[in-house]
């Protein structure tokens, strides 16, 4: 079978693409549906909701990842729907710039928070850390520069929350752009 020169990877095929404008710059994001349709799904559905406009980067650890979409400034944490089932074995690493929904212990706990990693996290790929791994969805397309000046923020502890940034890192707004 030829592919044709002009044919997309399989990444990129009806690869819809978010912007997280934050306080720091932008953050555009290219997701996978074909890979990970109901973490996709999930996401976007809080991106048409406005659930992430006006959230935080509430846990940021320079060397592993950035991690938003729970907390107001405040640290309030925001309602969410139901958890959705982990699409962790979906042949996508928690590599370098890729985004991953965040879950508690559960394996199938994952609602609305998700996190960038800043590094190679292989210790999240399934089956690690704990048998099921951490799904990812996406990656950085634009704005890594973003999220390199992001990790780098002073943190601290904050509502007996740790490595929360001194002065809020805030999502502005997360928009569907394609």
């Amino acid at each position: 079978m030829l592919l044709s020169l002009t044919q997309a990877p399989a990444w990129a095929q009806d690869a819809p693409r978010v912007k997280l404008a934050t306080s720091a710059g932008d953050i555009v994001l290219e997701l996978a549906p074909a890979q990970a349709p109901k973490t996709v799904a999930n996401f976007l559905q809080y991106v048409q909701d406005k659930h992430y406009d006006g959230t935080v980067f509430h846990r940021v650890i320079d060397g592993f990842m950035i991690q938003g979409g729970g907390f107001t400034p405040a640290l309030q944490q925001k309602s969410t729907r139901a958890p959705i089932p982990l699409e962790a074995n979906n042949g996508l690493k928690n590599d370098r710039g890729t985004i991953a929904m965040a879950r508690t212990g559960v394996p199938d706990s994952a609602t609305a928070q998700f996190f960038i990693n800043v590094k190679n996290n292989d210790m999240l790929n399934a089956p690690r850390p704990d048998g099921h791994g951490y799904a990812v969805f996406g990656k950085v397309v634009s704005g890594m520069e973003v999220v390199d000046k992001i990790r780098a923020v002073p943190t601290g502890v904050r509502n007996g929350m740790g490595d929360v940034p001194v002065e809020p890192v805030l999502i502005r707004s997360a928009t569907l752009v394609k």
